[in-house]
């Protein structure tokens, strides 16, 4: 039975795949014959293959923009145009999934066969879609979980205060018994998972200066479906009159073809696509260290109420400075966020009078260390040679952050790592969550021996 029922799975994705493909011909879509879509033999439910060895610099596939679906190409674009101001957000998606809402709904859409890759976008397994309890669970201490409950507050308030009301001003082509808060939790976990963002185009220095805003995400049909490594083999490039996918290097017969989603550590990865790398083959992994953590540790030497004033003011600028949820971000070669870092160490070791002068200045008055410098200072190299009090400081946060993961230890977590027995008996949820938390613990436990006393 179970045999029979996964064969139909696999014959309805192929059936799916096929009327997605005839598609991409009627509307202009080139794919080379050098590649081809396939739901098996891939990292994901679909992927692309390379049927014969190619080049670098070849072009995979090519896609019109006019069969890209965006709030300019759907049907309903013109309303959405109408009435644009009243769609404004902070996340700068609601026109987006607003016409995702209607054509994902309509018999009668032109992207039916593009959309119905994903049937009710219930494949989806982003942690927004586990129970809090789950994520707590497995996630505590990877800054997921916070960042899932933020998330899903906006998505709730989006939806109740701007896509809601629109909804119910248009009954002729939104129902709001059909386009439910779960179908738009949904659509929003597709757009993260799916949309690629079209960089700005460079201008002149003057036009720099003026902060652009992001363009709109885009559903880009096709290379939607390329999975993700951060040692990708191909790129999109974009052009006036289309979007190319690119091979960067030689891709034999056989392997698969990545894009890349950018430098996203496996956190984010599973945050925003619902999947992770395996360890080791993720180099862009980070582990953060929240300035909470930070506090404490500086905390920890005070011995008077004196001292404890002069603390609270001082962490108080530094909270200014950086944000009240702030983090350092640590990666596999050092300190991302070393100028953060740099400043709030300074910061947290100034005797009064410096800090008195400090205030006085409104600033540092002459900070004549530059980035290279600091850059090197907290690069793995660099770290073991720091002032005893900076590298206390950055060990002792670090042991506290590795605390608020609240499980076992890290060698307990590299024999389930390791150990193929023992992993067979996790759930994919189970993995992933592992991949996220140990590849985490391993920069926090490098980080504790180069700062070491």
């Amino acid at each position: 039975m179970a045999t029979e029922a996964k064969r139909l799975k696999v014959n309805d994705a192929s059936e799916r795949l096929q009327d997605f493909l005839q598609w991409c011909d009627r509307v202009g879509l080139v794919l080379s014959n050098k590649v081809c879509v396939s739901t098996e033999g891939t990292v994901a439910d679909y992927g692309m293959l390379a049927k014969e060895d190619i080049e670098e610099r070849e072009i995979l596939f090519t896609i019109p923009r006019s069969a890209l679906l965006h709030q300019e190409t759907t049907k309903v674009s013109a309303l959405l145009k109408k009435e644009k101001s009243s769609l404004e957000s902070s996340s700068g998606w609601v026109p987006l999934l607003l016409a995702l809402l209607y054509e994902s709904t309509s018999p009668q859409s032109h992207w039916k066969p593009y959309l119905s890759l994903w049937p009710g976008f219930k494949a989806l397994d982003h942690p927004m879609f586990w129970s809090k309890e789950e994520r707590d669970k497995l996630l505590k201490g990877t800054g997921i979980p916070e960042a899932v409950a933020t998330d899903l507050f906006n998505i709730q308030r989006e939806y109740t205060d701007i896509v809601l009301p629109f909804i119910i001003r248009h009954p002729e082509l939104w129902n709001p018994n059909t386009h439910t808060l779960e179908l738009y939790t949904q659509l929003v976990a597709f757009v993260m998972a799916y949309s690629f963002q079209e960089p700005q185009e460079e201008g002149d220095e003057e036009d720099e200066e003026e902060q652009k805003a992001p363009n709109p995400p885009m559903m880009v049909p096709m290379a939607d479906m390329l999975n993700h490594v951060s040692n990708h083999n191909a790129n999109l490039e974009f052009s006036p009159d289309s979007l190319k996918m690119v091979s960067l290097r030689r891709i034999r017969k056989g392997e698969e073809v990545f894009n890349t989603y950018g430098q996203m550590a496996n956190w984010q990865l599973l945050h925003m696509y619902g999947f992770t790398e395996p360890y080791l083959d993720n180099s862009n992994d980070t582990a953060d260290i929240p300035i909470s953590c930070l506090y404490q540790a500086a905390a920890q030497d005070i011995q008077s109420d004196s001292e404890q004033q002069l603390f609270d003011e001082r962490f108080e600028v530094l909270r200014q400075m950086m944000g009240e949820n702030a983090a350092l971000v640590f990666s596999q070669q050092g300190c991302l966020t070393d100028s953060e870092l740099h400043s709030a160490l300074k910061l947290l070791c100034m005797s009064r009078e410096e800090f008195s002068e400090f205030k006085d200045n409104e600033g540092w008055e002459d900070d004549d260390e530059d980035d290279e410098k600091i850059s090197q200072a907290f690069s793995n190299e660099g770290l073991p040679y720091l002032k005893a009090p900076w590298k206390r400081l950055i060990h002792e946060a670090a042991r506290l952050t590795l605390r608020s993961y609240g499980d076992g230890e890290l060698e307990s977590d590299r024999k389930l790592m390791e150990d193929e027995a023992d992993r067979k008996g996790l759930s994919s949820r189970q993995w992933r969550a592992l991949q996220v938390r140990f590849g985490q613990k391993v920069i926090l436990h490098g980080l504790l021996e180069l700062t070491k006393s």
